[in-house]
């Protein structure tokens, strides 16, 4: 079969095909006379594992380690339970970090109702959040403050009339 049908068979583009013989996870096809690449059956099942398991979230890198274990006749089980745990737990990682921030936006968010709108060049809430501080902005006693070192809402314009009286 031809790149292009091997392609349509598989619902990818056939540069996609080309990346990854380039890349090393699929061999050199053979070719026609006139040069064409033509594809064997063993190369349908492989591109459907390679995209298969980038679906999964496996890298390359990961895809070509196993590919490799296949490739030299040993069972990469043990391997591929590895990189599914490994993978498993970044996973969770990432939706835990994903919660925390969903938190801080929602939080946020509750804040923003008691804060003034005014035309400051940054929104308060923005330059009042925790990453705010930790990169060194200095903020009022209140926490109002832009990078800048101006006032960034009406609540600092109000002490600023304050202090003049």
């Amino acid at each position: 079969m031809r790149i292009g049908e091997l392609a349509a068979q598989l619902g990818i583009n056939p540069k996609t095909i080309r990346f990854y013989e380039a890349a090393g996870l699929l061999p050199e096809p053979e070719r026609t006379p006139a040069g064409y690449r033509i594809y064997a059956p063993a190369d349908t099942e492989r591109l459907t594992f390679i995209k298969t398991a980038q679906r999964l979230g496996l890298s390359l890198d990961d895809i070509r380690q196993i590919l490799t274990f296949r490739d030299n006749g040993e069972r990469p089980c043990g391997h591929v339970r590895h990189l599914l745990g490994r993978h498993a737990a970044d996973i969770q990682r990432r939706i835990t970090e994903l919660e925390q921030l969903r938190d801080q936006l929602l939080d946020l968010e509750a804040r923003a109702q008691h804060l003034a709108d005014n035309d400051a060049a940054y929104c308060g809430i923005i330059t009042h959040t925790p990453a705010a501080r930790d990169q060194g902005h200095d903020l009022d006693r209140d926490g109002h403050q832009r990078p800048d070192g101006r006032s960034c809402c009406r609540h600092g314009d109000q002490r600023a009339d304050e202090r003049e009286k």
